[in-house]
């Protein structure tokens, strides 16, 4: 029944390949070398991509990126540089980091095909969140606005090791690319080359079989079970992957996750149940969880009341 539904509002929904793209930003996190950020936005506009945040980044952008950069000029002269990860991606609703390797505290790993799935499917479904002041007629007319674009976010680390764990920590999925094992570390440019290019084949075959969306999405559903099967070993098991199938409120953003899991924290420790001196890794499981809910604007609401009662209590 609901796959009935989807597939009806996505037939009546006119997405173009840059309604969709346009909802996606690299961002690079302390880049090293400014010839790696003109590289990564050649790579972009090859692929479509038009988003581009820098953060913190050692060296400004100068002549070798603009020399490297290529047709990517204008991706490159509108590039944001944001001074911490957090603002970069306060008002993202959905996160992915590329990641060559496990961390202590893991989350769904994915692969570029399968990211491709989930970010589609999630603007799909957002983008047909109706608000309250929206009929359901007018957003399937005019499905991407500035009011309503879902935005996703694809973090890429240093050059030289990555994400740190704090970052990462910030995705809701990490992103693997099928690489060597014996050495499966890209440039940075080129990763964002691989991972664009998976997530432009993705759109053409999106938009060009409609019919398909209830199975497109029945297979990203099923990331939490047999679809990773292939991709699981003994030492690294992946994480199950769940995705909401649909959506009556917009998702929230990081900045509201973030603030409600610094909001958890200190009612936690204020009550006893954690030491302040001694959190460990409970930000980042709480995080954690908070991603993996997928919560709305009106679940962030209702907790946001349920832990302002229990403050004053």
């Amino acid at each position: 029944m609901a796959h009935d539904a989807l597939a009806t509002t996505a037939e009546l929904s006119p997405f173009s390949i840059n309604d969709y793209l346009d909802c996606v930003q690299v961002v690079m996190v302390n880049t090293t070398l400014p010839a790696n950020i003109g590289s990564a936005a050649r790579a972009m506009h090859t692929m479509g991509l038009s988003r581009l945040s820098v953060v913190d980044p050692k060296l400004p952008v100068d002549d070798t990126s603009v020399s490297h950069a290529a047709g990517g000029h204008k991706i490159l002269s509108s590039a944001r540089i944001a001074p911490t990860l957090e603002s970069a991606i306060a008002d993202c609703q959905l996160v992915f980091a590329a990641s060559s390797r496990s961390r202590h505290l893991p989350c769904p790993v994915v692969t570029p095909t399968q990211a491709a799935k989930i970010i589609f499917h999630f603007i799909d479904q957002q983008s047909l969140v109706t608000p309250d002041d929206q009929s359901l007629d007018s957003k399937i007319s005019n499905p991407v606005t500035a009011k309503n674009k879902p935005n996703i976010a694809i973090l890429f680390g240093r050059e030289d090791r990555g994400l740190t764990n704090e970052e990462l920590a910030h995705a809701d999925y990490h992103i693997q690319i099928d690489a060597n094992p014996a050495y499966p570390v890209l440039n940075v440019a080129s990763a964002v080359q691989v991972i664009a290019s998976f997530i432009y084949a993705y759109a053409q075959n999106h938009l060009q079989d409609k019919s398909k969306t209830p199975d497109s999405l029945s297979d990203t559903a099923s990331l939490s079970g047999a679809a990773n099967s292939n991709e699981q070993n003994d030492a690294h098991p992946m994480l199950d992957i769940y995705l909401r199938q649909q959506w009556d409120e917009p998702a929230i953003s990081q900045q509201q996750l973030q603030q409600l899991t610094d909001r958890i924290t200190t009612l936690m420790v204020d009550r006893g149940l954690a030491n302040s001196e001694h959190l460990r890794s409970l930000p980042l499981r709480l995080s954690r969880l908070g991603a993996r809910l997928q919560l709305d604007q009106k679940e962030y609401q209702l907790l946001s009341a349920l832990i302002a009662k229990l403050a004053k209590e």
